[in-house]
């Protein structure tokens, strides 16, 4: 992923949450806010400890990553994922499903 697509500061990342635009589901909850600075679409990705070790807590990471990386998102637009405990028990086919699934109700796809 290249650094122009990540959001890495708290305070963006705080903004984001408290724009109260989020979709959520038992595994994942994603948030959006428009961004009107930026020619390019962002996101960030958050698992708590409580998920698993650190490789489990990378690896699913990696695969929510590469899921939004191949999505159509419209630029000038921000989205912050919480990848919540019960995700651990997906496969990937079944994470791209309901990541697809909130990023289409939350309608940012081009």
């Amino acid at each position: 992923m290249k650094k122009e697509y990540r959001i890495k500061k708290s305070g963006e990342i705080e903004a984001i949450v408290k724009g109260r635009k989020s979709t959520g589901s038992k595994h994942f909850v994603v948030y959006i806010k428009e961004n009107h600075e930026n020619s390019r679409f962002r996101f960030a990705v958050s698992v708590s400890k409580k998920y698993g070790n650190a490789v489990a807590r990378n690896k699913i990471k990696r695969q929510v990553k590469e899921v939004v990386s191949k999505l159509d998102i419209r630029s000038n637009v921000d989205v912050f994922i919480v990848i919540k405990v019960y995700a651990n028990t997906l496969e990937f086919s079944e994470i791209k499903q309901s990541i697809v699934r909130l990023v289409k109700k939350q309608n940012i796809l081009r």
